[in-house]
């Protein structure tokens, strides 16, 4: 049984992630256009450096929330996969081993000059977070955050979608379903599968398919789903 789970900002701010667009998020303190963007890293790297180094500190003292260690669970009795929004490493060191990054990867620094070599992406080691102006990547150009920016092409869409198309069950938590491309991946679900919706807020539904709203956060929301799945999970 092949169980998709896609995850969004809802998810990590249980483990105390500042969210962008909430208010009182990062968004609330920097603009998108500075740090986000290819054109605000032109303009500024060190501003961008500096945030990131910093986002990366904040990362790595939160803990995965319950809602994160329930998604690792579910690969007890499933062939799961998660297709996450998110940049952290919280769905990984909860335990989920098959973890697709739609937007980057904070804990990664790659090329500034070819974003997606992967000769040239780099996992940070926890004991060095901190990236400066004149560290190089291996062609030679300064080292960038491993962040797919506005504007950006999303490289790993095409196999999310691929992954959306094989599953038996579809869980959707903390994303309101507005950023694309990933909100388009609803699309791609077979007819067959049952999809479920963890968010306590109203979610504007991008499709005409049938679905499960469970108005939880994520955590109190997967609670109820593992129970409501504690028998196996079928198809529909």
């Amino acid at each position: 049984m092949k169980v998709v789970v896609l995850t969004g900002a809802g998810m990590s701010a249980e483990s105390g992630v500042s969210t962008f667009r909430d208010s009182g998020g990062l968004w609330d303190q920097y603009n998108v256009e500075d740090v986000a963007t290819p054109e605000g890293w032109m303009r500024n790297p060190q501003l961008v450096t500096d945030f990131y180094n910093n986002l990366r500190v904040q990362i790595l003292q939160k803990e995965p929330c319950l809602g994160h260690r329930l998604v690792a669970e579910l690969e007890k009795k499933y062939d799961v996969t998660v297709v996450t929004q998110n940049v952290d490493d919280l769905h990984e060191r909860a335990g989920s081993t098959h973890v697709i990054h739609l937007h980057g990867e904070l804990m990664k620094v790659t090329s500034s000059r070819n974003p997606n070599d992967v000769r040239c992406i780099r996992t940070l080691d926890k004991d060095h977070l901190i990236v400066k102006m004149g560290d190089c990547a291996e062609d030679g150009s300064q080292l960038r955050p491993f962040i797919v920016w506005f504007g950006e092409a999303v490289p790993e869409i095409e196999r999310a979608a691929m992954e959306c198309m094989q599953a038996d069950v579809f869980i959707i938590i903390g994303t309101s379903l507005n950023v694309y491309p990933a909100a388009g991946l609803t699309q791609y679900v077979p007819a067959t599968a049952p999809i479920y919706l963890i968010d306590p807020k109203p979610v504007q539904w991008n499709s005409d398919r049938p679905f499960r709203h469970i108005m939880k956060g994520a955590s109190q929301g997967m609670q109820e789903l593992m129970e409501e799945i504690g028998k196996p999970l079928k198809k529909q």
